[in-house]
């Protein structure tokens, strides 16, 4: 059986993945990298104190087979771009150098709707960035997640972005074609699309919208 490395594992898709992974029958060991020990206890579960800085420090644990990368910040939590910038883009890409050094052969990181090296755009541009430096590694499998707006309850307050899922809640049936990728989806759903698609190895590089995501799940 393999093992599976998530970062991430207490955010909102995070905690919905680790979820998925322990209670399926894929993995045998599955190993969380947290700045603070999750309230969970499975006998799977292995966990790693540790963050962006102290992260090296560890190499010679992150051993698995499959990487899951949900790392991501926001910029009301962190408004200074050179720290927004570390968690996510230098955080993953150190996590899939260390992770491929150590064997691992297939990662799966969440990005954006839009995701472009070459935007103006900050945050656009920094998801690009990252896609780009992470399929650099050169896994055997590399799986790109790229939701748009991110539905479903949060623990944390965020009244913003409860206002914009309301209005995706009204206007996702109208996206349809073209604009189908732009559709809101509950990290639920995004979770569950990753379990499922490291269980599909096929190809080098492949990018995920909703659409490619719900017909994981289906």
């Amino acid at each position: 059986m393999k093992k599976a490395i998530v970062f991430g594992a207490s955010g909102f898709i995070g905690s919905y993945l680790i979820n998925n992974l322990l209670q399926g029958d894929n993995y045998s060991e599955v190993l969380v990298v947290v700045r603070k020990p999750l309230n969970l206890t499975h006998p799977k579960l292995k966990t790693i104190v540790a963050n962006y800085q102290s992260l090296a420090l560890h190499q010679d644990e992150l051993i698995a087979d499959d990487v899951f990368i949900a790392l991501g910040t926001t910029k009301k939590k962190t408004p200074n771009e050179s720290e927004y910038y570390e968690i996510d883009h230098d955080y993953p890409v150190l996590a899939a150098q260390l992770t491929k050094a150590n064997g691992a052969t297939a990662l799966l990181l969440v990005s954006a709707v839009g995701a472009n090296a070459n935007s103006s755009v900050f945050y656009i541009k920094t998801k690009g960035e990252a896609e780009k430096d992470v399929i650099a590694t050169n896994f055997n499998h590399t799986h790109i997640f790229r939701p748009s707006m991110i539905m479903g309850s949060r623990a944390e307050k965020r009244p913003l972005e409860k206002v914009f899922i309301n209005i995706f809640s009204v206007v996702n049936f109208l996206l349809v074609g073209k604009l189908a990728k732009y559709k809101g989806i509950t990290a639920k759903n995004i979770a569950k699309a990753m379990a499922k698609a490291a269980l599909q190895p096929k190809e080098k590089v492949k990018i995920y919208h909703w659409k490619e995501m719900m017909d994981l799940i289906k």
